[in-house]
């Protein structure tokens, strides 16, 4: 009898259709394509940081929940540790959402063009997507929201504020009348919501399906750490616990998290900064014939510019990195460019204004 030829077994049939994220990371010299913050944590911080990893006994399981940090942030915001939960990243807890209120036969709904990580937990997780596209100024068709989950079927929705890759923030008042609206669980994903835009933590108290998603990775210089954390009223706190990672934050990340969240304020000038920076690029961009400009209360400005992919192609080849989203749906000829310091932003702005001026 002949030999059976090997082979594996195949996986789930979900996964045939999904397109693994993929953050285009390549090495260049101004890295302004990922949102991070472009300066690192301050050498005081990185010393205490240093000092702290010291401490830490590695051949030690870290402590599940993270409760120093937990109760930390909670202090924070005049809330108890247990409206707080800690994350490898916002990544991890992302994908929690779709694992504790998704699933086969309930619906998540989201607003595109928005981050595309959303959809693709909704797809591995098999729950149905409603989509409600955005305006064309990239603001959310807030009537339409409301009377699609007052239909009763929504499980969970998806608003970032500020968007990504897009910049505006939502209204708060808005918000507020989804929560009214709908008892599907709320995500109001704020990763930038240091550069601007009101935070709805104040509020969760006043909404039992309201949760709200914060990182370490943008304000706070700490994208290579992945930290992240979610709030919400305790009984939506326990439903993730129960799907979450065991030891999903390991040790090093509590100890650099807990040292950075004591002496965020030292990072504030930094934010300042970025700010500042958003809003200057934004005016000389501005003037660049062929560049339009979204704006933005992120640490990001979303330009629109005909034949973005040479353009990105041509910045590329002079070391600049920025995001090329030409491909996506609803961000045709569209470009996302991350604040990066003063020096980087002043090279993108004179590559850019040659190129252009070579192309007139």
């Amino acid at each position: 009898m002949a030999a059976q030829k090997r082979s594996v077994r195949e996986p789930r049939p979900v996964l045939e259709g999904v397109i693994p994220y993929d953050p285009k990371y390549l090495p260049a010299e101004v890295m302004i394509s990922a949102n991070e913050n472009p300066r690192p944590v301050p050498a005081e911080i990185q010393e205490r940081i240093a000092r702290a990893i010291a401490q830490v006994d590695m051949n030690r399981y870290p402590d599940p929940l993270a409760n120093d940090l937990r109760t930390m942030i909670g202090e924070a915001w005049g809330y108890s540790k247990d409206y707080v939960l800690l994350g490898n990243g916002g990544d991890e807890l992302l994908f929690n959402i779709a694992l504790a209120w998704g699933g086969p036969g309930r619906t998540m709904l989201t607003c595109p063009p928005t981050f595309s990580v959303y959809e693709t937990n909704a797809s591995l997780t098999e729950t149905n997507v409603v989509a409600i596209a955005r305006k064309p100024d990239f603001s959310l068709d807030e009537q339409a929201i409301l009377d699609r989950v007052r239909k009763g079927d929504i499980d969970y929705v998806t608003i970032t504020s500020p968007n990504n890759p897009t910049g505006g923030a939502a209204n708060i008042m808005f918000i507020k009348q989804l929560l009214e609206a709908t008892d599907a669980l709320v995500m109001v994903d704020e990763a930038y919501g240091e550069f601007g835009g009101e935070s709805m933590i104040p509020f969760i108290d006043e909404y039992p399906n309201l949760l709200v998603l914060k990182t370490f990775s943008k304000a706070y210089s700490l994208a290579g750490v992945r930290l992240g954390y979610i709030m919400a009223q305790p009984q939506v706190i326990q439903e993730f616990i129960k799907v979450r990672q065991p030891y999903s934050v390991d040790a090093i990340s509590q100890a650099i998290g807990e040292v950075v969240y004591e002496n965020r304020s030292a990072l504030q000038p930094q934010i300042d900064n970025i700010i500042e920076e958003r809003d200057r690029l934004a005016e000389e961009l501005a003037k660049i014939p062929g560049i339009k400009v979204f704006p933005s209360d992120a640490n990001f400005l979303l330009v629109r510019i005909p034949n973005a992919g040479r353009i990105w192609q041509e910045l590329f080849d002079r070391s600049i990195l920025v995001r090329d989203l030409s491909a996506s749906s609803g961000l045709e000829d569209c470009l996302r460019i991350s604040i990066g310091t003063e020096q980087e932003n002043d090279r993108l702005l004179d590559a850019l204004g040659d190129i252009l001026g070579r192309s007139q």
